[in-house]
């Protein structure tokens, strides 16, 4: 049975085709980790239907999944099995995985008079919010259906400190917690206050405006910011350096 779950805040929209350059033999539903909100249909032939649990909607097998206007198709990494030190994890305490790469992508979108494509490339390794999109499994792979604007940042290496951010994003160098507290008490970890302070690593392009034009963000790499403390998405680098990805919107003053 092919199945389709919803994992994110909306339903991403894709063209189902029966003859085109991808073949998918099965489009099913992974073991869900939560109760899904609906009333579950059962198709009179099970093993050639597509189910929407959400929806309660069912459909025919289909052979090709195309993403429509601004939405990308991103299979999804493997999640980790081991920490670390090597011990195995359950599958409850393996954390989500937030990236993957890009296998295919919509025609783009109509901005003004202007038709803008997708500015992400099939093949990219991207990194996504971690609660967008629409959870596929294909070929016994999953696979997520998301829009261009829920993909945070290209990511070819291990490291989060090469992102590039995407859209209206900066990649933030998160600045150290203090140890001490001004009397010149030590802190644990727990009781540190989380800094809300950074030196910017990468900008993205910007915004579209209402002519499909990208505009330039008001801050560059190497200045020092004030963002908003619950903000953005936190990343840690191989070097254990936090970092973090925001809007520029979420950016409150530029520190000298």
């Amino acid at each position: 049975m092919a199945s389709v779950r919803f994992s994110g805040a909306g339903v991403g929209a894709v063209a189902f085709a029966r003859k085109g350059p991808a073949s998918f033999d099965a489009l099913r539903l992974p073991a869900p980790a939560t109760v899904a909100v609906g009333v579950l249909r059962q198709a009179r032939r099970p093993s050639r239907g597509l189910v929407v649990r959400a929806a309660t909607v069912v459909a025919p097998k289909y052979t090709t999944l195309k993403p429509l206007a601004e939405r990308v198709l991103v299979k999804i990494k493997s999640a980790e099995q081991k920490t670390t030190g090597g011990i195995l994890l359950p599958s409850a305490a393996q954390s989500k995985p937030q990236g993957g790469e890009v296998v295919a992508v919509g025609e783009g979108r109509t901005v003004g008079d202007s038709k803008v494509e997708v500015s992400i490339q099939v093949g990219a390794q991207v990194v996504y919010s971690k609660y967008a999109g629409t959870e596929v499994e294909l070929n016994d792979s999953n696979h997520l259906i998301l829009k261009e604007d829920d993909i945070i940042g290209i990511l070819e290496t291990d490291d989060a400190k090469d992102m590039k951010p995407l859209g209206d994003r900066v990649l933030i160098k998160v600045a150290e917690a203090e140890d001490k507290t001004p009397g010149g008490l030590l802190l644990t970890e727990t009781t540190k206050e989380k800094p809300s302070i950074g030196t910017v690593v990468a900008v993205g392009p910007g915004p579209l405006d209402e002519e499909g034009k990208r505009i330039p963000l008001s801050v560059s790499a190497g200045s020092s910011v004030l963002y908003s403390k619950y903000a953005g998405s936190e990343f840690k680098g191989a070097d254990g350096t936090n970092y973090i990805v925001l809007r520029v919107s979420d950016l409150m003053a530029v520190l000298s």
